[in-house]
């Protein structure tokens, strides 16, 4: 199965580090108004996804939901979390102290990618 979902080794570093501070986490990617398009890291039962928000994968064991809306506009495209230094336009993201922003670099799947997908989960369904 194809993920739809991968980590840079510096944002990887970056997550380890929050995980040591802040123990279990979360992502979720927004599908816009406050804190724009990049995705949100949080403890664990820190925020909780909608109905119908989607479950693409896990960065390490933690699990990454992308907004309802925004996935059928992305669902054709693999995700991979990167970092970046400075500050993204929300403030409520555990990396935001460092320094840091989060952001997802995107790139359509392959027709023989499109074929073999690990399947999502919507949440509530």
């Amino acid at each position: 199965m194809i993920s739809r979902l991968d980590i840079t080794d510096k944002a990887l570093e970056v997550v380890e580090e929050l995980e040591q501070k802040h123990g279990p986490l979360m992502f979720y990617q927004a599908g816009g108004c406050c804190e724009g398009t990049q995705p949100q890291c949080f403890e664990k039962r820190g925020f909780f996804p909608r109905m119908n928000d989607v479950l693409i994968g896990h960065i390490k064991e933690y699990e990454f939901w992308v907004d309802r809306d925004l996935f059928e506009y992305w669902k054709y495209s693999h995700f991979t979390l990167d970092i970046l230094d400075g500050f993204g336009p929300g403030g409520f993201s555990l990396e935001t102290p460092l320094g840091k922003t989060f952001k997802i670099h995107y790139r359509l799947f392959t027709p023989e990618e499109l074929e073999n997908l690990e399947p999502v989960v919507r949440n509530g369904v």
